[in-house]
C-alpha cells in the first residue's frame, strides 16, 4: 500500500516554514525541506492540487506552480494513478571511488560502513546555516580554532556530561579521524610505543602506522571490558601513549563503567601515559543506560576527540579535540601543518543540530534499535553458532565465529553481494580471524536480507585460507 500524506498535515507542516513571495516559491521551499529532511517520506504520495489548495487557502494556481517547481527540481514525479509522489534529485554518480573502488551493483548490500544515513533535522540545520553564512562572507572564512559558536556548544556539551569544559579547550576539525592525525602529528614521536585495544579502528591503526609508532594491542574480552588486559599491558608494556574507545567501543559496543575507568586512569597516570580516548560513539545509546563520566573526569591530562558522523551524519565531516589548556599550542602548530580549519558551512550546521539534538538522536537511536532487533533475530534464526554479546549502544555487534575463517567468508559474501569487514582488520597486531563486525546501520530488510546470505556461504563451507584478503578489506575501506 502506498503511503500518502493528508492535505491537513502538509498545511501543518508548511505552516513552519518561512514565508517567501511569490507564494508558490514559499510552498515549494516548504516542501522541498520537509521531502529533503525526511518528515515526508520517500514514496509518499502527496495531497492533490485542489485538496491543497482548500487546505492553504491559496489559488489553484500557486500550488500548481509550486508542484511544477518541484518536479523540475526533482523533489516530485507524477505516477500514472498515484499522483505526485515524493522523491530526491538523482544524480549521476553517487558513490565514492575511494570507499567503493567498484561500480555499485545492483542488489549489493555494504557492510563495510558502520555509519547510519542522515537523520531527519540535517537538511533543516543546512538550511538555518545558509541564511546565516552572509555574516561570515566579509571575513576570510579561515577559523583554525572552529566557529565560536560550536566549540561553545560542544564545550556545552562536555559539562552536560558532567566534565567542565572551557571552550578555549576545544579545536574543531575535519572529522575525528583527522583529530587523530593532529594529535598524533603534535603528541607522538616516532618509534614511540602506543596502547590501542584488540580489536579497534581499523583507521585508528593505519594513523599511528603511517606515523611510524610501534602498536601494542590488549585483548577486550567478548563478556565485558577487560581492564584488568588493559592495565597489565600498561604495566608490561610501558607505552608513551594509550588510543582508547572507552564509549560504546568500535567494533564491540562495549560501555566502560565508572569504576573502571578509574582503575584505568590511576595506571596510565602513574605510568605518565598520554591517553587519547575516542568518543566517536558516546552519543549512540539505544539503550537505558547509566551514563559514566567522560574519561578525562577521571584522568585530566586526558586529550579526548569527538565526531558528528556517528551521532548526525558522516557529511558534515566535522569532529573536535579537548585538550587540558597547555596542550593547546602544540595542538594548533600541528593542525596549521595539515589544514586551515573545517568549513564554515558545515560548523553552522551542526551548531543547530546540536541544539536540537535530543530530537534528532531520538529519531536515530529508535531506527537504530529496529535495525539491530532484525539483525539478532536474522543470526539467531539462520547462523545459530555465531555468538555474540548484545551492545546497549553503539553500531555494531561483534560475532565470534565457530572456525577462524573470518577472511574467507568476507571473499564468499562478496560473491553473493554482501561486502564484510573481516575481524583481522580490526587487530592491531594480527588475528582476530575467528571473528566478524556486523554493522546494524541498515534497514531491517537489508539486514535480514544480508543474514540470508551468509547463511547460504557459510552453509556451503568456507575454507581457511591465510593470508588471502578481498579487495574491500583494505583498512582504507573501513568506517
Amino acid at each position: 500500500m502506498q503511503r500518502q500524506i493528508s492535505a491537513e498535515r502538509t498545511a501543518a507542516l508548511l505552516g513552519t516554514a518561512p514565508e517567501r513571495s511569490p507564494a508558490y516559491l514559499g510552498i515549494a521551499d516548504g516542501l522541498r525541506l520537509l521531502i529533503a529532511d525526511g518528515r515526508i517520506p520517500l514514496g509518499t504520495r502527496l495531497p492533490s492540487e485542489r485538496e491543497l489548495t482548500l487546505a492553504l487557502a491559496v489559488s489553484r494556481t500557486t500550488v500548481t506552480r509550486a508542484y511544477t517547481q518541484l518536479k523540475e527540481l526533482g523533489y516530485l514525479s507524477s505516477r500514472q494513478g498515484s499522483g505526485s509522489v515524493a522523491q530526491l534529485p538523482t544524480t549521476a554518480a553517487v558513490g565514492d571511488l575511494l570507499l567503493n573502488p567498484e561500480p555499485a551493483a545492483p542488489g549489493r548490500i555494504d557492510l563495510t560502513c558502520a555509519a547510519p544515513v542522515g537523520p531527519t533535522g540535517v537538511a533543516a540545520a543546512y538550511e538555518k546555516a545558509l541564511a546565516e553564512l552572509p555574516c561570515h562572507l566579509p571575513a576570510n572564512g579561515y577559523y583554525p580554532s572552529g566557529l565560536p559558536a560550536l566549540r561553545e556548544a560542544v564545550a556545552r556539551r562536555y559539562a552536560e556530561r558532567g566534565l567542565p569544559t572551557d571552550p578555549e579547550q576545544i579545536l574543531i576539525t575535519s572529522g575525528a579521524l583527522s583529530a587523530l592525525a593532529i594529535v598524533v602529528r603534535a603528541f607522538v614521536d616516532t618509534g614511540d610505543r602506543v596502547l590501542m585495544e584488540s580489536p579497534t579502528y581499523p583507521n585508528a591503526i593505519a594513523t599511528l602506522r603511517s606515523a611510524k609508532a610501534r602498536i601494542a594491542g590488549a585483548d577486550i574480552d567478548q563478556s565485558g571490558w577487560a581492564t584488568s588486559s588493559l592495565i597489565d599491558s600498561v604495566r608490561q608494556v610501558r607505552p608513551a601513549a594509550a588510543y582508547l574507545m572507552p564509549d560504546f567501543h568500535n567494533p564491540t559496543g562495549q560501555l566502560m563503567d565508572d569504576d573502571q575507568r578509574a582503575a584505568l586512569a590511576t595506571v596510565l597516570r602513574r605510568g605518565k601515559v598520554l591517553t587519547i580516548v575516542d568518543e566517536s560513539m558516546v552519543e549512540m545509546a539505544i539503550d537505558e543506560v547509566e551514563h559514566p563520566l567522560p574519561f578525562a573526569a577521571h584522568a585530566p591530562d586526558t586529550i579526548s576527540l569527538g565526531s558528528a558522523s556517528k551521532a548526525f551524519w558522516g557529511g558534515l565531516r566535522i569532529g573536535w579535540v579537548r585538550v587540558p589548556s597547555s596542550r593547546m599550542a602544540p595542538l594548533v602548530a600541528a593542525r596549521l601543518s595539515l589544514d586551515l580549519g573545517a568549513p564554515v558551512l558545515e560548523q553552522l550546521a551542526l551548531v543547530h543540530l546540536m541544539a536540537d539534538r535530543e530530537q534528532v538522536l531520538g529519531v536515530r537511536l529508535r531506527q537504530l534499535a529496529e535495525a539491530r532487533a532484525a539483525l539478532v533475530s536474522g543470526l539467531a534464526s539462520e547462523l545459530p553458532s555465531w555468538r555474540f554479546r548484545m551492545p546497549a549502544g553503539g553500531l555494531s555487534l561483534w560475532c565470534e565465529l565457530p572456525r577462524p575463517v573470518s577472511s574467507s567468508l568476507a571473499v564468499a559474501a562478496e560473491k553473493r553481494g554482501v561486502r564484510l569487514a573481516a575481524g583481522p582488520l580490526f587487530a592491531p597486531e594480527g588475528g582476530l580471524e575467528r571473528f566478524l563486525r556486523m554493522p546494524f546501520t541498515q534497514s531491517p530488510a537489508a539486514l535480514s536480507d544480508a543474514v540470508s546470505r551468509l547463511a547460504a556461504a557459510w552453509d556451503e563451507g568456507v575454507q581457511q585460507t591465510p593470508g588471502r584478503r578481498s579487495k574491500q578489506q583494505d583498512p582504507a575501506l573501513v568506517t
